[in-house]
């Protein structure tokens, strides 16, 4: 069954005078024509399609456009041209501070990233337990956020994420932020989301990882879509990139 499909997917930004000149100065130079607007394509033609139970891994140097795609699948932005078709409910962990209030508990933004995700509070409280232990901060859930270190934001932005069941799971780096323990945890949760049924999609700078864990991999460079398929040969076509075997 389809979870994921994008069709010829592409984002651009627009991208303009007024952060550097203000409002005042904006309004004078489009009334007098001078205002000037660029257009950035971060992405252009992505196309791929994810059945129920895949992972993907999202590989590219910087700047490759992976987190601007990931944000159009997650529906934070729409793309400007072309359609994704999502099936079910999306957790997406994108960035390690978003979605959390820096004042509240641990406790507090536990609940408010789960209703945020659209999660009850009856829901959140048979999870919570399992959240918090999961992550290892039961000594720590009184603290505020702004008080953990950043591996303890790390851990609980990903137990909420992994926890609550999303049909499809997106996560952009964060299984590289904690230590080795947890680590290790995070990547056998993962297999077990995999045996779950649920479609994941999963950006990181660690090859080794992407190999250990997925089972379909998209190659991106300069917003463009280089290669999708299976992992091995597409891993070993960017790692002999990587190493100046090949150029694009």
């Amino acid at each position: 069954m389809t979870a994921l499909k994008l069709e010829n997917v592409s984002v651009r930004y627009k991208v303009g005078d007024f952060r550097n000149i203000g409002l005042k100065e904006t309004v004078i130079r489009k009334l007098r024509g001078t205002y000037r607007v660029t257009e950035f394509w971060a992405d252009r033609d992505v196309s791929f399609t994810l059945e129920r139970g895949d992972m993907l891994g999202i590989i590219g140097v910087n700047g490759a456009g992976k987190s601007t795609l990931l944000k159009a699948i997650a529906g934070i932005m729409a793309p400007s041209r072309g359609t994704i078709e999502r099936r079910g409910s999306v957790a997406a962990l994108l960035e390690l501070a978003s979605g959390f209030d820096p004042d509240l508990s641990i406790r507090q933004n536990a609940y408010l990233r789960g209703a945020m995700l659209g999660y009850t509070r009856i829901f959140m409280d048979e999870r919570y337990d399992e959240i918090i232990d999961f992550a290892g901060l039961r000594d720590f859930e009184e603290l505020s956020f702004k008080q953990l270190s950043t591996g303890m934001q790390s851990r609980l932005a990903f137990s909420i994420a992994c926890l609550v069941q999303p049909d499809i799971l997106i996560l952009d780096e964060v299984l590289s932020v904690g230590d080795g323990a947890f680590a290790a945890k995070s990547a056998a949760k993962m297999r077990e989301i995999l045996e779950s049924g649920a479609t994941t999609i999963l950006v990181s700078h660690s090859l080794d990882q992407i190999r250990e864990l997925c089972n379909k991999v998209l190659w991106l460079h300069q917003g463009r879509q280089i290669d999708f398929g299976g992992t091995a040969p597409v891993c070993d076509r960017y790692q002999a990139f990587l190493n100046g075997e090949i150029t694009l």
